[in-house]
């Protein structure tokens, strides 16, 4: 009887390395970023919206914008010019790719731009944040890298604030990888356990 070769894991597969090349080959624009679907961009932002008005943020704060949210793979900002910076005083961001953040250098509110992906960001002890946002990048984080990261995220958190992860995820009850940009589209389940594991 021929033993089965054992297949390596989603997870074994992605590669840092070859996401960033992927990225680094992908225009600065709305379009670029949604890999060819600018139309989402829209109602992606609009439900952002709804869904930090469903938080109560503003009431926390009596009406008042926050002092300070980070993005974590910011990418050209879409996300913190279209809904961040309307609740924010001034937002913070990661991304690795140089070219996409070139446009937010003279944008007001935004504040340390940091070109370094999310398994590199180590955050700084004398600044907090009462919302961080990662949005469609998790997913180019083996697990391992993932967990640390939302772990260091919870130290630079203030008592109150959020963590928000909006994932694309797989429906299929295992993880799914894409070769073409190096994700992994995990399954619900496994993306909520990893609270536990914070």
């Amino acid at each position: 009887m021929v033993g089965r070769t054992q297949q390596p894991s989603p997870d074994s597969l992605v590669s840092v390395k070859d996401a960033e090349a992927y990225w680094q080959n992908v225009s600065p624009s709305v379009d670029g970023m949604l890999g060819g679907y600018p139309q989402v961009s829209k109602i992606d932002l609009q439900g952002s919206r709804e869904f930090l008005a469903k938080l109560n943020i503003d009431a926390k704060t009596k009406g008042q914008r926050i002092p300070r949210a980070l993005e974590g793979g910011a990418g050209i900002g879409r996300v913190t010019r279209g809904v961040l910076l309307n609740i924010t005083e001034q937002v913070d961001v990661i991304e690795p790719i140089a070219k996409f953040t070139a446009n937010l250098l003279d944008i007001p509110g935004v504040g340390q731009i940091l070109n370094i992906g999310l398994q590199d960001w180590q955050p700084q002890e004398d600044i907090k944040y009462e919302l961080i946002w990662i949005q469609w990048c998790a997913s180019q984080l083996p697990d391992a890298d993932l967990i640390q990261f939302f772990q260091r995220c919870i130290t630079a958190l203030k008592p109150e604030g959020f963590i928000v992860v909006k994932e694309n995820l797989s429906n299929w009850g295992e993880d799914v990888f894409d070769e073409e940009d190096s994700t992994l589209n995990r399954y619900s389940s496994k993306l909520r356990s990893y609270k536990i594991q914070c």
